[in-house]
Parts: structure tokens; sequence; C-alpha cells
């Protein structure tokens, strides 16, 4: 796959837009610059052709726009021309980041193969739209299939007819429920498509939190998508399900810092030569409690444990109960090896 779009042993975090520009050029700009800013990987749009995906009579799922009469009506709203997609893609790619919007319908696709994406985002409802995967398929570029409504036999004939074409596949776990409370989120599910379908494998996250990312991040995942938006008092429906670009920077710091530790596996030998200075400072030794001659054989009373570890260790405090002293000793003073006479 791309480089573009997978790394190995790197998440590629990729944050959504969707609506929350809400028809704004302007506003769909801003959130290419914070989303760079906050050091995501990737920004993605949707792109919205209201006469060639809906019908006039399409109903709403949530009514919240008091501006529009119809939900066809708002995606016509929603629609940006071909210079201003070919003018946010190339925003994008000046600030560092991978280019995506999902198509709705098959003029979308050709919009976007046109302007040119990194990889195509398959939306939840499109997953069973062949005719569109088809032409999809006719450019070679990646899939990244979003699962959020789909039963199992639906996920495995779409990545199946995917993978048929050669083109690499990630499989999106992702629930379409907005936003989705822990219990839906399906991390077990992250596992079970890598084996199944012998793919990459990412969370497409609305929860409206960082917390789900991060612990997909200890999974392994190849792909995290998360809702993004510049503040929870912004207007649209997908403000509920979106984290904020400050939580943004939170998630992909948190992601990169999983990343780093299970690049290096510890080992606790290793571990306790490098900290050896440390453990001299904290560790303790066997010291004597008082001043003792020469010849002293050493009982319970004349032996102490204390900082810094660099005589005897205090786990041999036992050994040395009836040991003959070689040398004087004085209080406070860490025995060592050569203070002690050699056994008969």
């Amino acid at each position: 796959m791309s480089k573009k779009i997978l790394t190995e042993n790197r998440c590629t975090l990729i944050a959504e837009v969707a609506q929350s520009h809400d028809g704004s050029l302007g506003l769909a700009h801003s959130f290419i610059d914070a989303i760079a800013n906050a050091g995501a990987d990737g920004v993605k749009f949707q792109t919205h052709i209201a006469a060639a995906e809906s019908t006039p009579d399409e109903p709403w799922r949530v009514k919240f726009s008091p501006q529009d009469a119809s939900r066809y009506d708002y995606w016509k709203r929603m629609e940006f021309t071909e210079p201003q997609w070919h003018g946010l893609k190339e925003h994008a790619e000046r600030r560092g980041l991978v280019f995506l919007s999902s198509p709705f319908s098959i003029e979308a696709v050709e919009l976007l193969t046109r302007v040119g994406v990194a990889a195509w985002k398959i939306a939840s409802g499109e997953v069973s739209n062949v005719p569109m995967l088809e032409r999809m398929a006719e450019t070679g570029l990646p899939f990244l299939l979003s699962t959020g409504m789909s039963p199992l036999d639906e996920i495995d004939e779409a990545v199946e007819r995917l993978k048929a074409t050669r083109n690499p596949v990630v499989v999106l776990q992702c629930t379409s429920i907005y936003p989705t409370p822990p219990e839906r989120i399906g991390l077990n599910l992250l596992p079970f498509f890598r084996e199944r379908h012998d793919c990459a494998v990412g969370l497409s996250d609305h929860s409206g939190c960082i917390y789900p990312g991060l612990a997909a991040a200890t999974l392994g995942i190849d792909v995290l998508e998360v809702h993004v938006t510049l503040s929870r008092e912004m207007f649209g429906p997908d403000v509920p399900a979106s984290v904020t670009t400050a939580e943004l920077r939170q998630l992909v710091e948190g992601v990169r810092y999983i990343e780093r530790m299970k690049s290096a596996p510890a080992d606790k030998d290793t571990v306790a030569r490098e900290l050896q200075a440390m453990r001299n400072l904290f560790t303790k030794s066997v010291v004597a409690r008082l001043d003792l001659p020469a010849g002293t054989v050493l009982n319970e009373e004349h032996l102490a444990v204390k900082k810094p570890g660099t005589g005897l260790p205090a786990s041999q405090l036992r050994e040395l109960i009836g040991r003959r002293l070689a040398r004087r000793v004085f209080a406070n003073e860490l025995l060592l090896p050569e203070d002690l006479e050699e056994r008969d």
C-alpha cells in the first residue's frame, strides 16, 4: 500500500471533517490548518452531489438544520465546486496532510478522481454500492472500508470483492452510533478482521473522545480515523461524535507514545544493569550497628541494613551471622567481603 496511507509499525491518523464546515469553504480551509497543527497525518472530507446521490424525499437522520427545508437541500448546501475541491487538496498537501474525501455517488468518484485522493474511504452506507466500488477499483487506489452498519456477510462480500481487484484494503471497525458508547466500540473486532481477511485494519471512531483511539493503538492498528470539531459549541450533527482539535493533538501524542512503547519491549535484566547507579542509591547494604573490634563473631545485634547499596547486599545479612571480622569496623560502616575472615 502507498506509504502515504500506511507505514509499517505506525498508525496513520486521519481527521474527518465530514460536514462540520457547514458548507463554508473558508471554514473547511480552517479545519485543514487546525488538523495539520495538531499533528495528524491526513484530513478527510465528504463529497456530496445532491442530485446524484439523493432523492428530494430523503428523510432526515436527525432534523438539526433550521435553514434547510429537506435533507436534499442540506446536501445541496454542502457541495463545493471542482475548483474549490482542488484548492482544498492543494492546501492539505501544502500542510503535509494526506487528502481524502468519501464519495457518495459515481459522479463524486469521477470528481475526486480528477481532484486526486490518496485512497478511497468507503462510507458505511456505501459498502453494498457495487457499481461505485467497481468504478473506484479502476483507479488502482487503496480502499479504506468502513463497516459501521454492515453485518458480517456483507463485510465479507465487500472485502473479497475489493481484494479481487488487487488494490490494497484496510478494514475499519466502525459503529454508526453518534456518539458511540464504550460498550459498542468493538475493539475485539480489530484482531478478528485482521485474521479473517488477512489485511490491514483500523478504527473509525465516533465516540467523541480520545480513549478508544488510544486503546486501539495498543493493538497495533494501521489506521485511526476520528471526527473533529473546532469547538463543542459549533453547529452540526457530527459535533457530539467529534473530538476537538485540541483533543486531536492529545490523541496524536498518545498514539505516538504508545508506538514508542510497543517498539521497545523491555528486558528486566538489561534495565537493571542500566540502572545500576540508581540501584546503588536506593538499595541497602549490611552495616555495623556499633563499633566492632577485629575478631568479633557477628550476631544480629551487631548488624543493620542501610543505604547506599554499595556494600554487601541486605539479602546476605543472615549469612553473616557467625562470621568473624578480619578488621576493626565502625558504626554505620558498610561491610565488604574483605572485612570478613575466610571460612574454616
